[in-house]
């Protein structure tokens, strides 16, 4: 959307298509597939419901999957990459290539990124916030200077919410030497240091807004901010009673898409997640949209 330069044309949807095809069940599917497969012992504790360690998956069938989703992920890339042609091209198959590697050594050893959040956070930011940004926009057009911005601020809002994902598998983590934010400082201060990089990015995210003439919508994101910051503070206070109002938008509404959880700082963290999602993403959106207006 922020390249501007997408058409209205069967082939321009289909590349689109190949893309979230790309990053969705294909680059997601890798990851997520890798993960379940060398995080056997720790989601015997953590999440045993899942497929490898209840029993719905065979740890060859599990080889089987990422090694298959990872030969079409690469050879679609590379069609595409082809088929843009020039810097573009590079880029595009340089970022799903990277992607895939830090998907990857994020679980595998000798690596292991996720045994510490230092290494952790920042990988899951560049493979699932910076780059997909970057992709979308090489598909179309040269890279634009705004697009950038939109990446660095999905970089650090995807850093602090895995941060917060890891409430889930505290107990777990623990036990296994897992140097997760929570095992390290605590809860209380894990949700401190996560908000304080929310609102950073809110605040960062008006600051480009206003610079890029798009003052209406610094408004609409220094509004997003202060609801963000009303929501922070009782969930600080009161991981278990805060902003209970809105547990109904986990258990009845976003629940299959965001998760459920018994923990209970992970389950004021997916109260948190379904409002911070929302504002976020809309003002991205519409950020996008008026850089795409700007180039076309």
């Amino acid at each position: 959307m922020a390249s501007g330069a997408m058409q209205p044309n069967v082939h321009d949807y289909l590349m689109l298509f190949a893309l979230f095809l790309l990053y969705g069940p294909l680059g997601t599917g890798f990851s997520q597939s890798v993960n379940d497969y060398y995080d056997l012992e720790l989601d015997r504790v953590n999440e045993p419901t899942r497929p490898i360690p209840s029993g719905r998956l065979s740890e060859k069938e599990a080889i089987w999957n990422w090694s298959i989703v990872l030969v079409v992920a690469v050879v679609l890339s590379t069609i595409l990459g082809i088929h843009i042609g020039g810097q573009r091209g590079i880029i595009f198959v340089g970022c799903l290539l990277a992607g895939l590697f830090v998907g990857y050594i994020y679980s595998a050893p000798p690596l292991k990124l996720k045994k510490n959040i230092l290494l952790s956070a920042p990988a899951v930011g560049l493979s699932y916030g910076f780059i997909t940004y970057l992709s979308a926009n090489a598909l179309f057009s040269e890279i634009r200077p705004e697009v950038l911005g939109l990446a660095g601020m999905n970089f650090f809002m995807a850093v602090a919410l895995i941060i917060m994902n890891d409430f889930k598998s505290t107990e777990g983590d623990a036990k296994g030497g897992m140097k997760s934010l929570t095992v390290m400082i605590g809860s209380k201060n894990t949700f401190l240091v996560a908000f304080i990089i929310i609102d950073l990015v809110f605040a960062v995210f008006v600051m480009l807004a206003w610079n890029w003439g798009f003052t209406i919508l610094s408004y609409f994101v220094l509004a997003s901010l202060a609801v963000n910051i009303f929501i922070q503070i009782p969930l600080y206070r009161d991981p278990k009673t805060g902003v209970s109002f809105m547990q109904h938008a986990v258990d009845d509404g976003f629940g299959n898409a965001i998760g459920k959880s018994e923990v209970q700082e992970h389950n004021a963290f997916l109260r948190f997640q379904v409002a911070n999602n929302l504002l976020f993403l809309t003002n991205q959106m519409v950020a996008a949209a008026f850089v795409g207006a700007k180039y076309m």
